[in-house]
């Protein structure tokens, strides 16, 4: 196959930048990672330092561009995908961060999230974003910034300084500062933005404090984003593709219909269903969100957010020094029994959906003298699976009915987890033979906007099943398994 030119994609995650390139077809031709360092200055606080997040994507860019051998008038494109809600506030003029980023983890506007919500202020919110009031979103996020860093409130008001989610900041830093623009999927996870009017919310600022002068433009996730600066690779770049890495990763997923869903596992669990063009408000804690929008029609989605999923796995690695790498908890878990009767609920920065308690902490349940290593590895790695279970029963309970589901993420290349998977759901699994799934769906809206596909129809067409998890766990057993689950969550919520 001759390649004639490249799509690069930008994977900014929460522990980790890569870049991938995918060719015309989509195919992958290369890829680079560079893992970066995690701030904890208090409990429940997580922070990001920005020029970690800048160097370690421009990093993995000019790696796999080398390694490869591509130049930059090689690339068509670039999407941007990136870890959503975590914000960043810097100087218009010198780039200049004025504090670390808060990542989407963090929970120190819990405090606020209460004092709003006894204020009546949860339905008014969610009518207008889809969005539950809590810590994980970035507006509270950014009026925590505006109110405890010295002075940038009044250099805010000034109009001197910008918000932006990371995909703004690297596209604003990669274009040196010429483009100031984020796109629907992650303007809708602000709990700034109207997704029925789409448009940032006057009274949302108005009542938070926010000056509407700080705030991105918001593009389709296919558009004209802007050049990088020739200085980085040696030619301007167009950023043709931009969506945050779940509602990516439903595009790569080819989850154009309504009713296909997709579970992606990475740092977190997020599952996302596609329901059309109607914004389904969920009855059981779930979020309504943009899941694409493409030549100004917006498509939303049903989703439901679990703050920890790998990195439970990461801190087996790097906290309690289990085991070496995280390829060795598959040998462990498919040595041991699933009903050892230890529960890891990974509750390290509260509980997302469908419990939403940001005051929640980690536990282990079920401890005996005979407890070792095998049983703490195999209970983290249920916990995914068991979390996947709380979403789909909440969709379920709204009136989903799950037709396709297909996973994708780092974690489902681990065969115990995904046939656990579909053990603990009782449905079929699907992974595809691309796991890059969430770089891949900005490949694609970076190939869309440059005429490399026609339509969805046809990048729906791309999609390759590499194998399919059936159940083999009796209904019962595994009824019992995620009984003993919700047990453990029930004594782990502070509320």
């Amino acid at each position: 196959m001759i390649v004639m030119g490249y799509l690069l994609a930008i994977d900014q995650g929460t522990t980790s930048s890569r870049a991938i390139l995918f060719t015309e077809q989509g195919e992958p031709a290369g890829i680079a990672q560079q893992e970066f360092h995690q701030h904890f200055p208090h409990d429940g606080w997580v922070e990001h330092d920005p020029e970690d997040i800048w160097t370690s994507t421009i990093n993995v860019c000019q790696e796999v561009l080398k390694e490869q051998g591509v130049a930059a008038t090689d690339i068509i494109g670039i999407g941007i995908t990136n870890q959503r809600e975590t914000t960043l506030v810097w100087d218009r003029i010198t780039g200049e961060p004025v504090y670390n980023a808060i990542v989407w983890q963090d929970r120190r506007t819990a405090e606020f999230c209460d004092e709003l919500q006894a204020e009546g202020l949860e339905p008014w919110i969610t009518a207008k974003t889809g969005l539950l009031l809590d810590p994980y979103f970035s507006s509270t996020k950014l009026k925590w910034i505006l109110d405890h860093v010295p002075g940038v409130r009044d250099r805010a008001r000034a109009g001197n300084l910008l918000f932006g989610t990371v995909d703004t900041y690297l596209l604003w830093r990669l274009t040196a500062g010429a483009s100031h623009k984020t796109d629907a999927t992650n303007a809708s996870r602000t709990m700034l933005f109207n997704i029925h009017t789409q448009q940032w919310d006057e009274e949302l600022l108005e009542r938070l404090s926010i000056p509407p002068s700080m705030l991105p433009e918001v593009e389709d996730c296919s558009a004209d984003f802007g050049f990088t600066d020739p200085a980085i690779f040696g030619d301007a770049i167009p950023v043709l593709g931009m969506a945050g890495d779940q509602q990516a990763a439903l595009i790569g997923q080819g989850c154009f219909e309504a009713g296909m869903i997709k579970s992606t596992y990475g740092t977190g669990c997020f599952v996302i269903m596609n329901t059309g063009d109607k914004a389904i408000e969920s009855r059981n804690k779930l979020l309504t969100t943009v899941a694409y929008r493409l030549n100004g029609e917006v498509t939303y989605g049903l989703e439901g957010s679990i703050f920890i999923a790998g990195a439970a796995v990461q801190w087996l690695r790097d906290g309690l020094k289990l085991v070496a790498n995280a390829a060795e908890t598959e040998a462990i878990a498919s040595g041991h029994p699933t009903a050892h009767g230890v529960y890891l609920v990974p509750a390290f920065t509260g509980l997302g959906a469908p419990y939403w308690d940001p005051n929640a902490r980690g536990a282990i349940f079920g401890l005996t003298r005979d407890t070792g290593i095998a049983d703490i590895v195999t209970a983290t790695l249920q916990s995914v699976c068991f979390q996947t279970q709380d979403l789909l029963s909440a969709m379920q309970h709204d009136g989903a009915v799950p037709t396709i589901l297909r996973i994708d993420g780092g974690m489902v290349g681990n065969n115990w987890v995904t046939q656990h998977l579909a053990d603990v759901l009782q449905l079929p699994v699907d992974r595809p033979q691309v796991i890059e799934t969430t770089a891949l769906g900005v490949a694609y809206l970076a190939g869309l906007k440059a005429g490399l596909f026609a339509d969805v129809v046809e990048l729906g067409s791309h999609w390759r099943l590499d194998t399919r998890f059936e159940p083999e766990m009796e209904p019962e057993i595994a009824h019992g398994l995620y009984h003993g689950w919700q047990d453990a969550v029930a004594r782990t919520r502070s509320r």
